[in-house]
């Protein structure tokens, strides 16, 4: 371990992009992202309102729960390339930037790295910082909920909301916790805890998910749209729906949402998808909502990735969701 104190595996590296000039008006991001250090505000901050709080990026390596979930691997190699496609961005954001490492599930042991990035997002939360995860397969989605369900805006009594822009419920019932089974043991985890399950998913691939799965989410109350009916008319209305039922907002994008054109480099590309357009939208409505808590993009795959493209689109959502 590198930080016991936040159980980060791997510090940050450093970041890298074009060099135009040092003054303000030429910054990007690679310029401006600093290291995390718990406890220390940067003395440019621009405080802790929910518009312009701090975020802190930390990457969670892993592909084991693809692998379990009998995918194409690679996903492990997603936060260095979202960070390598966000350094040469122009830096527009009003909030400061820090980025906290990497937690890695290298030995198999999915649900300890889980348990060890939860950790270290709850310890972030409680600090005040906007928390933004780089996955990693969907299985980083309940290491986000545990950083988040410990935190103590939900713990302490305010209404939590999972939205997930996702072909794919994840919902799965499984002997083995994998990429397909997070929403599953978060409704689980939900009910142990005495807490409304508030999930909803836009971008449903019929097609993609089975009868079973299908009841499941009725079981439990999801509310979802399919990807052949997300107009941008309709996605909009639906999350504005969403998100006047809930008090804080845990964002999850699974870039298989996206048609295979848009992210060919994921684990189950979309042969159809819901337009990248549409999908930015959403992330400008829950940014401007002011209830968004936590983020994560998951499911990137580097090596099946197209000239950077699943990369480069990823980087763009991130860039829009902290503006």
């Amino acid at each position: 371990m590198v930080s016991p104190e936040l159980c980060i595996d791997v510090p940050p590296q450093p970041w890298s992009g074009r060099f135009d000039g040092a003054s303000a008006e030429h910054r990007r991001w690679w310029q401006v992202v600093s290291s995390y250090a718990p406890g220390a505000e940067s003395s440019d901050s621009p405080g802790h309102d929910s518009a312009a709080r701090p975020a802190v990026i930390l990457g969670f390596a892993s592909d084991e729960g693809v692998r379990r979930n009998k995918g194409r691997t690679g996903a492990a190699l997603a936060p260095a390339a979202i960070r390598a496609a966000l350094g040469p961005l122009a830096f527009h954001l009003d909030r400061t930037v820090c980025d906290a490492g990497d937690v890695e599930v290298s030995d198999g042991n999915l649900e300890a790295g889980q348990a060890r990035a939860g950790h270290a997002i709850t310890a972030m939360l409680d600090a005040g910082k906007l928390t933004v995860v780089l996955g990693g397969g969907h299985e980083t989605a309940f290491a986000s909920y545990l950083g988040v369900a410990g935190s103590d805006a939900v713990r302490g009594g305010r209404r939590l909301g999972i939205l997930n822009l996702d072909a794919h419920f994840d919902l799965r019932d499984e002997p083995l916790p994998s990429s397909g089974t997070p929403f599953l043991q978060m409704a689980r985890a939900e009910a142990a805890a005495g807490r409304e399950f508030s999930y909803a998913v836009v971008g449903i691939s019929e097609p993609n998910n089975t009868r079973s799965v299908f009841n499941t989410a009725d079981r439990l109350g999801v509310r979802y749209l399919l990807d052949e009916d997300c107009t941008a008319e309709r996605v909009r209305a639906f999350v504005a729906d969403f998100l006047a039922g809930v008090d804080v907002l845990y964002l999850t994008i699974d870039l298989d949402v996206l048609p295979a054109s848009v992210a060919p480099g994921v684990s189950a590309p979309a042969a159809y998808g819901v337009p990248l357009p549409i999908i930015s939208a959403v992330c400008r409505q829950v940014a401007e909502s002011g209830k968004l808590l936590h983020l994560d993009v998951a499911e990137l795959n580097p090596e099946f990735d197209v000239d950077g493209r699943t990369a480069r689109v990823a980087a763009r959502l991130v860039n829009t969701l902290l503006r």
